[in-house]
């Protein structure tokens, strides 16, 4: 998707485009608070233990918090949009923003369903969803796209346009959750009601892991949203592109989201042997990669890309060190969620993004002075420093 979308927009378009959603990123982070690790955690548990009642009172007490925070984050970023669009990045991204908010609400009714589904391990019915979402971003956006170039829409429209098809997408995949769902015993049957020390430890789990989650949207959008004020619109472009490769590449190596359902119901040395052997999985097939990425980013860059992204070259040969350091954060991640442990984390998480944001101004703002490029490099090598730490 990203690929399609890249090469119609070009540079300058799809550098408005990534900084339009990675400022609403930001936002459903807030939505989010790490809910969805601590239903997938709680409702799992239970499952694992047959207790289908208890697992219904999980889930439909945290899918009300998370409901409240989406409505919150919406409404602050109805009212931040325009002063984040003029007076901040001083691009036309106000209309993207706006219609963000149809992004967030829809992505987040996705999201509750979806990690019931990863709390019954049922990844099956997952794969089909995910194919049924990819689909129908694939063949809308660039639809839109293709229909309203033809009119000469301004770019504040695009964008906006772009973002409507995604969240259209994120709704089409909540309505085939909501059908499957209708066969669940769990959302047939009364729920055990949970006890105040019930409540008390997820409000504890919630704040450790919201620190982790929020950190770990931070790291991946804050160099774009600070890049946005210092660069042009096609240097945010050129760094998309190439961060987004990568991602894409560490998601390949990366199984968090299928093992934490499954952490959650092993024992304490169960638990660390699987983890242990994910370890060496990962390793290998990221040391993989990282060579293939080292050896032939020119290649790649052009391949995927085309001639327009050349600049990005130097940048994903740069960012192909995350290959390694990524998957082993997002799988050491989910083990300590999975133990019962987000704590031990998050205040190494906390000052690691802290430590990110302050690299990301000073870097950017002191090489920016010799070029624009070398402002994104700037941002780049934040990055790398940041997830070594």
């Amino acid at each position: 998707f990203t690929i399609i979308l890249a090469r119609i927009l070009l540079p300058e378009l799809f550098g408005l485009y990534s900084l339009a959603l990675s400022t609403i990123m930001i936002f459903t982070a807030f939505s989010d608070l790490g809910i969805n690790q601590t239903m997938a955690r709680f409702v799992s548990r239970e499952f694992g233990k047959d207790n289908t009642k208890k697992a219904r009172a999980y889930f439909l007490y945290l899918g009300k918090v998370k409901l409240f925070f989406t409505f919150l984050s919406i409404v602050f970023l109805m009212i931040t949009a325009r002063f984040i669009s003029e007076n901040y990045y001083h691009k036309p991204v106000y209309l993207a923003l706006v219609v963000g908010s149809f992004y967030i609400l829809f992505s987040t009714l996705f999201v509750i369903l979806k990690s019931l589904f990863e709390a019954m391990n049922d990844f099956k019915l997952i794969f089909y969803q995910e194919v049924l979402f990819q689909t129908a971003r694939i063949i809308l956006v660039p639809g839109i796209l293709l229909f309203i170039l033809k009119f000469m829409a301004s770019d504040s429209a695009i964008i906006a346009y772009i973002i409507a098809g995604l969240s259209v997408s994120y709704l089409t995949s909540f309505a085939f959750y909501l059908f499957h769902s209708k066969k669940l015993r769990i959302l047939e049957e009364k729920e055990t009601p949970l006890t105040r020390g019930e409540k008390s430890r997820l409000r504890k789990f919630i704040l450790a892991t919201s620190l982790i989650i929020l950190s770990g949207v931070f790291f991946s959008y804050i160099d774009r949203v600070m890049l946005g004020y210092f660069v042009q619109p096609e240097f945010i472009g050129y760094y998309a592109a190439a961060f987004s490769l990568i991602n894409s590449s560490v998601i390949l190596v990366t199984f968090s989201t299928a093992l934490l359902p499954i952490f959650s119901r092993l024992k304490k040395k169960e638990l660390s042997a699987l983890y242990n052997k994910a370890i060496k999985v990962v390793l290998a097939s990221s040391t993989i990669l990282l060579i293939l990425f080292l050896a032939f980013s020119s290649v790649i860059t052009e391949l995927v890309y085309g001639e327009s992204y050349v600049l990005s070259t130097g940048i994903l040969r740069l960012f192909s060190l995350l290959l390694v350091t990524m998957p082993v954060i997002s799988l050491s991640t989910t083990y300590l969620i999975a133990a019962g442990r987000p704590e031990a984390i998050s205040k190494v998480l906390v000052t690691t993004t802290l430590t990110n944001i302050l690299l990301n101004y000073l870097l950017i703002s002191k090489m920016v002075g010799y070029g624009q490029l070398q402002g994104v490099y700037g941002a780049v090598i934040a990055t790398l420093a940041s997830s070594v730490l």
